[in-house]
This record gives C-alpha cells, sequence and structure tokens, in this order.
C-alpha cells in the first residue's frame, strides 16, 4: 500500500516504548505497553512506528490557516511575509494577530510546542536506532535510512527555529538520567545535520516503488544537506558574538560551496526536474502551470507532504484549502488567503519590464494587462475567470454610494463571514474542480510541495550570483523564464534573482525564511517600514473607475511588528534551567 494513502490513515498512541490500537494484532499484549521486539520485529508494527515522525516533520496544508482555538504551529510562514494576509477580522484576536504583533507570551507558547514535538519525535528515533539489531532484516535499511533522515530533519527545523540546540544521540529520560546537554555550536549543528543525512543517504533508493511513494530517498537526503549549508550561509548567520547564533566569522562563501556541490548531487540523481508545459499561449501555460501544484509527487518534486486522497480530515492527514480560500461566489465564509498588493506588483510585464519602468507598457488604469503570466495562474483578480464565474471584487456606485460586488459581499449575508481583505484572492494550489459543499469533513487533496526542483534552481542561481558566476545565474533563472514562455532575461542583477524567487515561489513556505536568511525580516514583516496594501476599484456612475490602494495591515492600525528577537525563538525555559543553557537574546520568561 503506498506511504501516500496509508501513512496518516492508522489512528494511533505511540510513545517511545508502546503503542496502541484497534486492529486485532494488539490482542496478545495491553495495547499501550507492547514489548519492544515485538514492535521491531513486525514489519506491520515498524511502520506504524515510524509514522508520527512523517506526521510531524510539517503540517503542510493541514494548519496552513490558524483558528483561534486551534494554537499554532510551526507551518504558518506563509502569513509572515508580506504576500499574504487573511481576511477574518477575528483572527487577529486569536494566536495569528497576536503572533504578528510580535507577543511574547504567544511566541514563547508557540515555541515550546515546538520545542517539545521536535524532541519527542527525536527521542523515538533514538529509541529505534538502539534497536536497531532487532529490526526486520529486509525492512531495516529502509527503515534506517528514515530514522537518519529524520533525526537530521528535525535538528534542521530546529536550526531555522532556535539556533544552536541541545543535540541528543541517545534515549534520553530527565527523570532518571542525571546528565546535562549543552547547546550545540552553528558548526556542531550542521555537521550533526549534514552527518545524519549523508548516513541515511548511503541506506536509501535513488527512487522508491509504488509500494513507498512519499518516503525519503537519496536525492532528498543530498537535498537537506543542500539546504542545510544554504540556510547557514545567510547574511544574518555570519560574525555573530554567540556560536549557537551563527559563525564567529564570515563562512557565507564556504557554505555555498557545500550547498552547491550537494545539488549538483541531486541532479546527477537524474530524477527531478522542471515540469515541461507544452501549452504556448497564455491560457494554456496558466492552465499548466496550476497543475504543477495539484499533481502528487512529480518528477519536479523534491520533499512533499503526502495529504490523503479523499481530503479527509476528521482522522487522517486531509485539509481544506480549497474550502478556506474559496470566494463568497463559492459558497467560501473564511477569505483566509488574500495576496497582497505588494506581492502582485512583483509581477513584471510579459515583456520581462518592471512595471515601475516607464517604457514597460504598465497602465495604472488596467493594471491586470500584459503581465508575467505566473500572475493570472496564481492570482485571482477583478475580472479574472473561475470555475466559469468572473471574478466580481469591485464596487459600483449607486445612487452616490458605493455597493460591493458579489466577491466582496459575506456569503448569505452571515455576520461571521469574511470576504478578501486586499481585493484580492488566491488560485495557486487550488483544485478548480473542488466541490465546495457543506460536508465540513471532505475537503481538498493536494500534497504540499516543500521543495522541488524550481526551488533548487533558484537556490543555485543565488549561489552562482554570489560566487561571480553571473553567467550560471542567468541561466538557471531563464530555465524557469522559458518554462513559462517568458521573455529570457539578457543580464543579471540581484533585484533579478529576488523578484524571481518571490514569483516562482510565491506563498510556498520558503519565503518567508528568505527573509531571515537575508537579514531583511524586521523591514518586510513591519508595518511601519513595509505596509501591506490592497486594491480597492471602484465604477463609478458615468462609467470611468477609481482605483486607490489601502493599508490593510490589521483593523485600523498597524499590526505588524518583526522584532529582532524574532529571528530565533526562546528555548523552553525549563530546559534552559535545567540544563543550564544560555537563553536566546532579548526573551524574558512569562
Amino acid at each position: 500500500m503506498k506511504l501516500k494513502s496509508y501513512i496518516y490513515a492508522v489512528p494511533l498512541l505511540l510513545a517511545a516504548t508502546g503503542l496502541g490500537s484497534c486492529d486485532s494484532i494488539f490482542r496478545d499484549a495491553p495495547i499501550n505497553s507492547l514489548p519492544e521486539n515485538v514492535i521491531w520485529g513486525d514489519p506491520q508494527l515498524l511502520d506504524e512506528y515510524v509514522l508520527p515522525w512523517y506526521r510531524n516533520m510539517d503540517d503542510g496544508f493541514y494548519t496552513f490557516v490558524t483558528t483561534i482555538m486551534a494554537g499554532l504551529g510551526s507551518e504558518y510562514e506563509p502569513w509572515y511575509s508580506d504576500q499574504l494576509t487573511v481576511g477574518k477580522s477575528d483572527w487577529y484576536s486569536g494566536d495569528y494577530g497576536n503572533i504578528l504583533k510580535s507577543s511574547q507570551k504567544d511566541i514563547i507558547t508557540r515555541a515550546r510546542t515546538e520545542w517539545f514535538k521536535f524532541y519527542t519525535q527525536l527521542n523515538s528515533i533514538n529509541t529505534l536506532l538502539e534497536n536497531q539489531e532487532s529490526l526486520v532484516p529486509y525492512m531495516k535499511d529502509r527503515v534506517l535510512g528514515e530514522a537518519h533522515f529524520f533525526r537530521a530533519w528535525y535538528y534542521y527545523k530546529m536550526l531555522r527555529l532556535y539556533g544552536g540546540t541541545m543535540i541528543i544521540p541517545r534515549t534520553y529520560d530527565p527523570l532518571v538520567d542525571p546528565v546535562r546537554f549543552p547547546r550545540a555550536s552553528y558548526e556542531e549543528m550542521v555537521k550533526f545535520i549534514c552527518d545524519e543525512a549523508e548516513l541515511a543517504s548511503t541506506l536509501l533508493p535513488y527512487e522508491n516503488g509504488s509500494s513507498d511513494v512519499g518516503r525519503p530517498t537519496k536525492g532528498v537526503c543530498y537535498m537537506l544537506k543542500a539546504k542545510t549549508y544554504f540556510w547557514v550561509a545567510g547574511e544574518h548567520f555570519q560574525n555573530q558574538e554567540k556560536d549557537y547564533l551563527g559563525f564567529p566569522d564570515d563562512r557565507s562563501m564556504d557554505m555555498l560551496d557545500l550547498a552547491a556541490a550537494e545539488y549538483d548531487r541531486v541532479i546527477a540523481t537524474g530524477v527531478y526536474g522542471l515540469v515541461n508545459i507544452s501549452g504556448t499561449n497564455k491560457e494554456d501555460v496558466v492552465a499548466e502551470y496550476r497543475n504543477i501544484f495539484l499533481t502528487k509527487n512529480s518528477r519536479e518534486s523534491i520533499w512533499e507532504v503526502q495529504h490523503v486522497d479523499d481530503g479527509d480530515f476528521s482522522y487522517a492527514n486531509g485539509h481544506k484549502l480549497d474550502r478556506d480560500a474559496s470566494a463568497p461566489s463559492f459558497g467560501g465564509t473564511v477569505a483566509a488567503y488574500n495576496p497582497t498588493q505588494n506581492h502582485v506588483d512583483e509581477y513584471r510585464m510579459e515583456n520581462g519590464k518592471k512595471i515601475s519602468d516607464p517604457t514597460s507598457g504598465y497602465d495604472k488604469n488596467n493594471p491586470y494587462e500584459g503581465r508575467d503570466w505566473r500572475f493570472y495562474a496564481n492570482i485571482l483578480y477583478d475580472g479574472s475567470e473561475w470555475r466559469g464565474h468572473t471574478m466580481d471584487i469591485h464596487y459600483e456606485t449607486v445612487d452616490g454610494k458605493e455597493v460591493a460586488g458579489e466577491d466582496l459581499t459575506k456569503y448569505d449575508s452571515s455576520t461571521t463571514s469574511a470576504v478578501t481583505r486586499t481585493g484580492y484572492y488566491m488560485a495557486k494550489f487550488l483544485n478548480e474542480k473542488q466541490a465546495i459543499d457543506n460536508d465540513q469533513t471532505k475537503a481538498s487533496s493536494q500534497n504540499c510541495i516543500l521543495w522541488r526542483y524550481a526551488e533548487l534552481l533558484l537556490d543555485y542561481a543565488e549561489i552562482d550570483f554570489k560566487k561571480g558566476r553571473t553567467g550560471d545565474a542567468l541561466d538557471k533563472v531563464n530555465q524557469i523564464r522559458r518554462r513559462v514562455k517568458m521573455p529570457e532575461l539578457t543580464s543579471i542583477a540581484w533585484d533579478d534573482i529576488f523578484n524571481e524567487r518571490r514569483v516562482e515561489l510565491a506563498f510556498e513556505k520558503t519565503v518567508y525564511w528568505d527573509l531571515l536568511r537575508w537579514d531583511i525580516a524586521e523591514k518586510y514583516m513591519t508595518g511601519t517600514t513595509n505596509p501591506l496594501y490592497g486594491v480597492k476599484i471602484v465604477y463609478k456612475a458615468d462609467g470611468s473607475k477609481n482605483i486607490t490602494n489601502p493599508v490593510v495591515n490589521g483593523r485600523n492600525t498597524v499590526v505588524r511588528y518583526f522584532r529582532s528577537r524574532q529571528y530565533y525563538y526562546p528555548l523552553d525555559w525549563d530546559d534552559i534551567r535545567y540544563h543550564g543553557l544560555e537563553q536566546n537574546p532579548e526573551w524574558i520568561e512569562m
């Protein structure tokens, strides 16, 4: 059975030494205290044992949008960049809004939740590794490869969130074990992550068979190493006073070289590449480009979250992306994905020129004409077509009053429903054929792609540019532009790489992390230095129209703040005291 349909379908309670299920296979032992030798020697139990490593690796689209009651995980990155905001006003009073306002209390709560999640999974992995001689022989290499990969994966996640953390390479119970673990330096974290990923690569195949779709492969391991080196090459992590916050000197060029070598290994597998777009006109290119994000485990996808095919999130790993993104005309009540005008302005003209270029042909009175074709794939704007409906996201002046269009009018006159705050709805990732009905347990099924080949090319283009290989950087960017039938650039500057990354990877999780590693998060994620804008289009009685760009940071005031302390989240205060660790800068226990 394929991992993508099996991995989340078995309800279980799993701890380091036991797991439970209602299946008859557990009848000979208490469901919460199975002997470890039973688990390691049984193929089904062993597969169930590793499931939480996958389930906790990333929430994918499942919690892509917050709710007031749900608590906040680590998978909300798109909302803290400047490309998206939310439509529902009361979310600004919940976890999402409080973190957007840089609330210490809420960020500490989030950080503590993630801290325990990561170390819980790491303890589970360590338990298996200490029992590797008892593993089912024909599964041994695969399961050990998964174990070493996920040990690297979780430390990579912690490195980005916390900086250097405690490296705990064995099972550990502080109630019976008096050992104290120090904070690791960046150097130690990088070595541990990459050593684990390399070991995993020696045990895993280049490609999985049909029964193992969704499991890590050699290429995924190489990609994890590359992303680790690429991350720590960021400007923010050089010349740091504390070695757990970065390098004491500037190691960026060395790390870029190491990242490039790993990207070369990914490319050399021959497994991955850009999905070809055969269409040549705008409509066909838009449709084929959108389909890249609806196709599970395509050639372009390197690593992705496997969401269940039937979209059932009542017990499995489904999600409701289409439902949450839907406009009122389709029964949407949440308006969770509102592209900003800031992002819309990043799409250049069809001729490749910036809209600010007076020779570009941009017409501010007809702002959606002649744009990069990815704009039409990613954004639903006033007058665009979606599911046979012309999006009505403007106002009309009637008897001197502004009357909102259908997609600016709350569904069924509900007082709790929401509409877009920005004048745009998201189209990227969404399935036009997805039914939106009253069955709240059925929703969407598309996988959430975490790494894809286009991102690899853009990472590599950035490396080439910073290493002075501008010709190579230009070639990689143009590979992506050629795919969507946009004119190739004839020369390249940093702004071109920055812009291509923001457009091609729009709304993907990497956009948030780019701002941190480039050391520009405080500027881009703070309302005073980078207000979020929307669009308001009003058709007047005389047939003319007025287009303005109001600020949409929050309700009536600026609510977006990113302070310097947020480059790293706080470590858990209990572990700070118990292990005698230094806390990350500027965090106060609350």
